[in-house]
């Protein structure tokens, strides 16, 4: 099991942007500037910050599944985030950690349970 948070992330990362990217095509988007333009609604570190703050307020996550995000969000960074503040970048990575440990646990259903609360499923 990988212990690092930010390599959870980057694992995170690449599922969650296959699940939104098949989402986007269930909904029939098939233009690929429409596609990128209707992406970023979900995939941009301001919109997982924005997901993540809601599923916390609303009480969504586990004890387990909180301690996963505030150990990402809480993970020293090297550098500075290019397109937003620190928190945000951090928030977003928080969420990321998650699907990417879940994922390592072979939890999807949990995966689909998230991503489906995110799209409005």
């Amino acid at each position: 099991m990988i212990d690092n948070s930010l390599a959870l992330a980057y694992l995170g990362d690449a599922i969650y942007e296959v699940y939104i990217r098949k989402h986007l095509l269930d909904k029939g988007i098939c233009k690929v500037n429409d596609l990128q333009k209707e992406s970023i609604k979900y995939v941009s570190a301001k919109a997982q910050s924005k997901f993540l703050e809601t599923m916390c307020n609303n009480g969504f996550f586990t004890e387990e599944e909180i301690i996963v995000v505030k150990r990402a969000r809480n993970h020293k960074s090297h550098g500075s985030p290019k397109n937003t503040d620190i928190i945000t970048y951090k928030k977003a990575t928080g969420l990321e950690a998650l699907i990417g440990y879940l994922y390592l646990n072979n939890n999807k259903q949990r995966i689909l349970e998230i991503m489906n609360y995110i799209v409005g499923d």
